[in-house]
């Protein structure tokens, strides 16, 4: 009965940690100084989640028994980085600009990164409902034991 709250509430957990990062990747879409890498600064690179079923991984033995015992729900697997090149930006006034002009810029998408928070923001969304429902049925299970 609690095996369906466990699964909503690790869905939970999951989706407010893609929020923060999501969040992360916005506020710092202009940061042209996000790691220093060999002496040389270089710009913020954006941060994906990576999400895999519980009970998966590990060996032969505890995957059985993780699937006997119904073990379900979310869960993070890692928090990597986004590979894609930076966008190079033509501003010669820029601290940051080469001596081309150009700037470097994050690879990050605003526009992406808002489809994403909307995305993550109904998955939270339906998982709270999925959570009050199975919240009320133990409720009424509990009344008919009365």
């Amino acid at each position: 009965m609690f095996q369906s709250l466990n699964n909503s509430a690790s869905a939970l957990t999951t989706q407010r940690l893609k929020m923060d990062t999501i969040s992360s990747n916005i506020a710092n879409a202009t940061t042209t100084r996000g790691q220093l890498v060999d002496g040389v600064w270089t710009p913020y690179r954006r941060k994906m989640v990576e999400v895999q079923a519980n009970g998966t991984g590990g060996s032969p033995f505890s995957q059985f028994l993780n699937d006997e015992m119904n073990a379900g729900g979310v869960k993070v697997s890692r928090i990597v980085d986004d590979k894609t090149p930076f966008r190079p930006v033509y501003d010669p006034t820029h601290p940051d600009a080469g001596e081309d002009g150009y700037v470097l810029m994050p690879n990050v998408d605003i526009t992406k990164e808002m489809v994403d928070m909307m995305s993550a923001t109904r998955a939270y969304e339906a998982n709270i409902t999925a959570f009050n429902v199975g919240k009320n049925m133990a409720l009424k299970a509990l009344e008919i034991g009365k």
